[in-house]
């Protein structure tokens, strides 16, 4: 385990390099290194536009109705695309013969690009929040999907065979063979499921709609107002470690339930 100064030491580490991204981005867009300054600040802004812009966005009241808006995508393409997954998932690696009459099926639906299908949901679900539920549904649900299925399909035959002579029945080897076998995959795609439903409601709302943080920085971008631009990409990077954050919470209190690795002991 990591000592609080570690921590702190890391963390310090980590605020340099941004306050070194911030300075190479002060000093390339004010003086007249790569051109005219006005020049490239029409392309990049500057840093201290971008916070002051952040700052006046951040201070409207306006702007927490989007992010709440973002926020309700987010949570529930996140549940129903993770329910969904782990469903299906059980499902196919306990059925051999389902699992390959639609295996090239999930192949085709998995590779097919989401962005296409925003317009389709748009269409289907109108403009408001069930279009992006259901494009982030479709980013989350095979990345769970994959990870339940793989960690099923992974539990040892010797353990499976030593449950059933031991006389446990398909519940129990459900509840507790195979469930914490899938639940060590299933956390390791938390926090990539949870991104990628961010990432499907922002695109939704990019793409169309009427609310949300992907409409403000749609918005900005109309009217080539690229510090409006920058300002929304700041805080959604904040929103994105915040939520991290909650993740992790969430999932360190869970951990009591994680299962151990393979072989070892308590």
């Amino acid at each position: 385990m990591k000592s609080p100064m570690n921590r702190l030491g890391l963390l310090a580490l980590q605020i340099l390099v941004g306050l070194a991204i911030l300075a190479v981005w002060h000093v390339l867009t004010v003086y007249p290194i790569l051109g005219q300054p006005r020049q490239i600040q029409f392309f990049f802004s500057t840093p201290v536009d971008v916070l002051k812009r952040t700052w006046a966005e951040m201070t409207n009241p306006e702007i927490w109705s989007h992010l709440w808006i973002t926020l309700q995508e987010t949570v529930l393409a996140f549940v129903f695309g993770a329910l969904g997954g782990i469903a299906f998932g059980f499902l196919f690696a306990r059925n051999a013969l389902l699992a390959a009459v639609f295996d090239p099926y999930i192949k085709a639906a998995n590779a097919l690009p989401r962005v296409v299908l925003a317009p389709i949901f748009a269409l289907w679900f109108g403009l408001g929040i069930w279009s992006k539920v259901a494009l982030g549904f479709t980013l989350v649900f095979f990345i769970v999907f994959f990870n339940v299925y793989q960690g099923v399909r992974e539990v040892s035959p010797v353990v499976l065979n030593n449950a059933r002579m031991l006389g446990m029945n398909e519940c129990g080897l459900l509840r507790h063979v195979y469930w914490p076998s899938a639940l060590t995959w299933m956390f390791s795609s938390l926090h990539t499921a949870v991104g990628f439903a961010l990432v499907g409601a922002v695109v939704g709302e990019y793409l169309g709609s009427s609310a949300g943080l992907g409409y403000k920085i749609h918005e900005a971008e109309s009217v080539f107002d690229v510090t409006g631009v920058f300002a929304g990409m700041l805080i959604l990077t904040v929103f994105v470690i915040v939520i991290d954050a909650v993740v992790t919470l969430i999932e360190n209190r869970l951990l009591v339930w994680r299962p151990g690795p393979a072989g070892g002991h308590a």
